[in-house]
């Protein structure tokens, strides 16, 4: 065996290995936009839910800006541990 044929089974294996991975690589990023754009179908039959709101019917209902929220430092009264 010749220095040549190493060079080419060589080469031959790097572009078979790198077609695979190509493919492969082509292949999951075809299914991720594929399953993505079924996810969010804008009908309200979908199995997908991206909120809770979707399955209640409810809207969401939000805090004013000037609700209370409780006390700023939770962290205020505690003590350290030895």
């Amino acid at each position: 065996m010749t220095l040549g044929e190493l060079w080419r089974i060589a080469l031959g294996a790097v572009q078979g290995l790198g077609g695979i991975a190509v493919f492969l690589l082509v292949l999951l990023i075809g299914f991720c936009l594929v399953l993505d754009r079924t996810k969010y179908r804008p009908n309200r039959l979908s199995r997908v839910t991206k909120n809770l709101g979707d399955n209640t019917g409810k809207p969401v209902e939000y805090l004013p800006p000037d609700a209370p929220r409780g006390p700023i430092d939770q962290l205020a009264n505690s003590t350290p541990r030895p």
